[in-house]
């Protein structure tokens, strides 16, 4: 199904973890790397077709994931002609995707890659968000650095402790001598990430040491 311009409808999926790590798959029988995606079909709503991808592709149902947010338009990238049959050159143009930035509420031992007969990856790994370029295959490494740009802003925040320090410890005034700033910062950095429930007589150490 193509558009008058010759471009696949298509989602692409940014699956995270409770880290922020996104999933990142080997290409089976290749040295590439990529997000999961896959065409939309006929009746299919972009959501319908990235639930029915997540699953077909690493085994996740919707009731694994939250949807965090989506791109908000077509991103497009061409498809050199090298790649397309030659039945489909001067017709089939390339893809345009709609993205989604999913959260996995489920466990690692969810995601299953035999989860059809066909499978897409036949490895995987957490890989920080912003995802070396490098290792995808060179037309989409446009659409990847677009779509990880626009849905940045929509991450999930997962250090609160640092966020309650760079908004609630400084002094406002101006003028607050640094060194009172580090002795706050410092005493604040001793106590436990909120939450955290310390057994009676214990103490909390954010940097122990060694042994």
């Amino acid at each position: 199904m193509l558009d008058r311009d010759g471009f696949r409808p298509n989602v692409g999926i940014i699956l995270l973890n409770q880290k922020n790590q996104v999933f990142w798959g080997k290409r089976i029988r290749t040295h590439s790397w990529q997000f999961p995606q896959g065409g939309i079909d006929r009746g299919e709503t972009p959501e319908q077709a990235m639930f029915r991808e997540l699953h077909e592709e690493v085994g996740l149902r919707p009731e694994h994931v939250n949807v965090v947010a989506r791109t908000r338009d077509w991103l497009r990238y061409e498809v050199p002609d090298r790649y397309i049959r030659k039945d489909a050159r001067g017709h089939y143009k390339g893809q345009k995707q709609i993205w989604f930035l999913l959260r996995l509420v489920g466990h690692d031992w969810d995601l299953n890659l035999r989860a059809t007969n066909h499978p897409e990856f036949d490895a995987w790994r957490w890989n920080d968000y912003w995802v070396p370029l490098e290792v995808v295959v060179e037309f989409k490494r446009g659409v990847y650095e677009m779509a990880l740009t626009e849905l940045a802003r929509y991450l999930p925040r997962t250090d609160t402790r640092n966020r309650y320090l760079r908004t609630g410890l400084r002094h406002r005034d101006s003028g607050t001598d640094n060194e009172h700033v580090h002795e706050r910062e410092m005493f604040v950095s001793m106590m436990p990430p909120p939450g955290m429930e310390l057994p009676p007589g214990a103490s909390f150490d954010p940097n122990p040491q060694q042994g």
